[in-house]
C-alpha cells in the first residue's frame, strides 16, 4: 500500500525524517508510535504530499505519490486529531459535504452520508449541530467526514483523544469493522494500549528513524526480560527508545 524509502525532511539545521524507510502493506492496521518530535506527524503530511521533502520517494498504491495526483489522494480518507468540522452546519451536511468532495454523483454520495450516519452511530443527532454535541460523538463525526467516500487507505492521528471510554471502545470497534471492510489504517496514538489492541505491526520512531517494526509480539522478543509474559508495548517503547511516549 505504501513504500516509503530514504525519506529527508529537514527544517533548517532540524533534521525532522532522517532517512526513513517504511513498507505498509495492504489491508494492515499499521501502528505508527513514537516521543513527541519523534517525526510521526511530518512523516504523515509528507505521505499526504502536504510538505515538500528534501530526497527519498512515496509511492502509494504502486504509484509515485505528488501534490497532483488526485487520482491517489481520492482514495485517503484523513482523521487528524484536531476535530475539522464546520459549526454552522449539521451533523449531516458535514458529512455530505466531505463526502461531495470526492463523490461528484449527489445519488452516491447521498447514500454514503446515510451509510457513514449509521456506521458512527450518530442516527440520533443527524440534524445536530458539532457545538452541540459531547466530545466523543464530535469525535466520531469527524472519522465520518473522513470515511464517508469509502477510502482505500485511512490516516487516523489520534482519534480518540480526550473521549469517555464509552466513545473510545466504540471508535476503536469502528476502526477495525473499517478495515474488516477492506481499509487500509495507519493509526497513531498515545494510547499504548488501543494500539495493542487493534495493530497488526507497529512501527516505532524516534528522531525521524523508524528503530523498531514487527507484531507486537516481534516487538516484545526484542527486550529481555526475566517475565516475558508480563511485557507490555509500554515496557518495549521505554526500552527502546529511553522515553515515556508521553513525554
Amino acid at each position: 500500500m505504501i513504500k516509503i524509502q530514504n525519506l529527508v525532511k529537514r527544517y533548517g539545521d532540524l533534521v525532522a525524517l532522517d532517512h526513513l524507510n517504511l513498507e505498509i502493506q495492504d489491508g494492515e492496521i499499521f501502528g505508527l508510535l513514537g516521543p513527541n518530535g519523534s517525526g510521526k506527524t511530518t512523516a504523515i503530511n509528507c505521505i499526504l504530499s502536504l510538505l515538500k521533502y528534501d530526497r527519498g520517494t512515496i509511492e502509494i498504491m504502486g504509484k509515485e505519490m505528488r501534490p497532483d495526483r488526485y487520482d491517489i489522494k481520492r482514495e485517503i480518507g484523513v482523521v487528524m486529531q484536531n476535530v475539522a468540522v464546520f459549526e454552522q452546519m449539521s451533523v449531516e451536511e458535514n458529512i455530505s459535504y466531505f463526502c461531495g468532495l470526492y463523490v461528484p454523483d449527489r445519488k452516491k454520495c447521498k447514500e454514503l452520508t446515510e451509510e457513514a450516519i449509521r456506521f458512527t452511530g450518530l442516527e440520533d443527532f443527524r440534524k445536530t449541530r458539532p457545538k452541540k454535541l459531547s466530545g466523543g460523538l464530535l469525535r466520531r463525526l469527524n472519522i465520518a467526514c473522513g470515511i464517508a467516500h469509502k477510502p482505500k487507505l485511512i490516516i487516523m492521528d489520534e482519534p480518540t483523544v480526550a473521549v469517555d471510554p464509552q466513545s473510545r471502545n466504540k471508535i476503536l470497534e469502528g476502526i477495525v469493522e473499517l478495515n474488516r471492510q477492506g481499509s487500509t489504517i495507519i493509526y497513531t496514538s498515545h494510547y499504548m494500549e488501543e494500539v495493542e489492541q487493534i495493530c497488526t505491526r507497529i512501527a516505532i520512531l524516534d528522531h525521524g528513524r523508524c528503530l523498531a517494526l514487527g507484531t507486537k509480539e516481534e516487538l516484545k522478543s526484542m527486550v529481555r526480560s526475566d517475565h516475558p509474559e508480563s511485557l507490555t508495548l509500554n515496557d518495549v517503547f521505554l526500552n527502546i527508545t529511553g522515553k515515556e511516549l508521553r513525554d
